[in-house]
C-alpha cells in the first residue's frame, strides 16, 4: 500500500506561482509513475502531470511551459511547480502513483483569482 500527503495548495492571483508536494508512506524508488491530477467543480478528474522511474514526464497541454513535475526519490516525494497560474487552473488537485494499483492522495485546492 501506499499513502499519499499533499500540501502546497492555497489562494493566489492569476499570474502567480505555487509548489505542490505529495509525500509518500514508501519508498517510490520502485514506482514507476507517479503523477498530478486535477478536478475543477462539475469536471472530470484529469491528468496534469506525470513522471516516470527514468524522469520521463508528460504534461496536458494546457499546462506545458508553464508546471513542472519533479521527483525526488530519496524523499519519497514528487512536486509540481506552477507558474504563471490562470483562473482556468483552479481545482483540487490530487497526487497519484502508479503501482500495481492507483493510489490517491486526498488532494489539496488551487484557487487563482483574477
Amino acid at each position: 500500500q501506499v499513502q499519499l500527503v499533499e500540501s502546497g495548495g492555497g489562494l493566489v492571483q492569476a499570474g502567480g506561482s505555487l509548489r505542490l508536494s505529495c509525500a509518500a508512506s514508501r519508498s517510490i524508488f520502485s514506482i514507476n509513475t507517479m503523477g498530478w491530477y486535477r478536478q475543477a467543480p462539475g469536471k472530470q478528474r484529469e491528468l496534469v502531470a506525470s513522471i516516470t522511474s527514468g524522469r520521463r514526464t508528460n504534461y496536458a497541454d494546457s499546462v506545458k511551459g508553464r508546471f513542472t513535475i519533479s521527483r525526488d526519490n530519496a524523499k519519497s516525494t514528487v512536486y509540481l511547480q506552477m507558474t504563471s497560474l490562470k483562473p482556468e487552473d483552479t481545482a483540487v488537485y490530487y497526487c497519484a502513483a502508479d503501482y500495481k494499483t492507483m493510489y490517491w492522495g486526498q488532494g489539496t485546492q488551487v484557487t487563482v483569482s483574477s
